[in-house]
């Protein structure tokens, strides 16, 4: 495994500040003390910079300069970053931080890394009014504020940390993007076995394994299951394949279309030409009739709307 990497810390002098940052919330309630706020000297500072300076990001820190990200986050920006500590990643499963700093897992690093930065300068009452957090990395930071605030299962202990590129909010956990792209995020769901027997037999598995991003609208077994009989078995035939692939390009949109995007638009053109009809009625959305029962599964190269319906294109 690759050693860590020298930090950065040695760059600049640790400042041996106090903590006085609320958390998102608006109370610090339980604020990790060792971390350091920087408010009377991050202003003149860059992301990195400050990060380095605070003394409890040293891990971080080592971590953007082994993915090649210091140059990036030390940019005109302006960037959102929810930094992780040192604590948060000696917390990680033994081996993982050697793991993340082999140079043959670099793209790796780099999607965890960027998982962590929302382009734009989001301050606290920012990041609470966005109707959604996507990263550099593509995929979407889930927000929570029942009791206490959180970016996906990682507690917001320090916010508003102003730097001259953009704003640090301090996290006490490392937050993990999927690193499954669409098939296998499905694949790996285990209610999808039909969907996938359906792309394989189109010869769509290569397409939706590509860099996209893509989204689709994947109907379950129990959805496919409740075709006609012998439907299904039809369009499985060698000599049905044109019409098959036209079913299910019919289920993917070009993008990552999130579900707060795909009700704004109401409508989608898909990869089969035809567009789909979005709604959003009694707490529900549907697409072409079909109900959505799980929204917004990030993969490595776009996202998943799991319906509970085959959709069927009408042309």
């Amino acid at each position: 495994m690759h050693p860590l990497r020298t930090t950065l810390a040695t760059a600049l002098p640790a400042l041996a500040l106090s903590l006085g940052t609320p958390a998102l919330a608006g109370d610090c309630g339980g604020c990790d003390r060792d971390t350091a706020p920087l408010h009377a000297v991050s202003a003149e500072m860059d992301l990195v910079e400050t990060a380095v300076a605070a003394g409890s990001f040293n891990t971080l820190a080592a971590a953007l300069e082994a993915a090649d990200l210091v140059e990036a986050l030390q940019g005109e920006g302006p960037f959102t970053v929810f930094a992780p500590t040192d604590d948060a990643f000696a917390a990680l499963p033994e081996g993982t931080i050697e793991f993340l700093l082999d140079p043959d897992n670099k793209h790796i690093l780099q999607a965890v890394l960027l998982y962590h930065v929302v382009p734009g300068n989001l301050e606290a009452e920012d990041v609470l009014e966005a109707d959604k957090l996507v990263t550099l990395n593509g995929q979407k930071l889930d927000l929570t504020t029942d009791g206490s605030v959180m970016i996906d299962d990682a507690n917001v202990t320090a916010t508003d940390i102003a730097c001259t590129n953009g704003t640090i909010h301090v996290i006490d956990k490392v937050v993990i993007p999927n690193t499954s792209d669409l098939i296998e995020t499905a694949v790996s769901a285990g209610s999808f076995t039909t969907l996938a027997a359906a792309l394989d037999a189109a010869g769509l598995i290569e397409a939706l394994q590509g860099d996209g991003p893509f989204t689709v609208f994947a109907p379950t077994d129990d959805a496919f299951a409740a075709l006609p009989e012998h439907v299904v078995a039809n369009l499985l035939k060698p000599e049905n394949k044109d019409q098959l692939i036209a079913v299910l390009t019919y289920h993917v949109v070009a993008g990552r279309v999130y579900a707060v995007d795909a009700i704004a638009a109401e409508h989608a053109e898909t990869l089969q030409g035809s567009s789909v009809t979005i709604e959003h009625r009694d707490g529900d959305v549907y697409i072409d009739g079909a109900r959505v029962i799980s929204a917004d599964i990030d993969a490595t190269n776009g996202v998943i709307h799991v319906i509970d319906k085959v959709i069927l294109p009408q042309d």
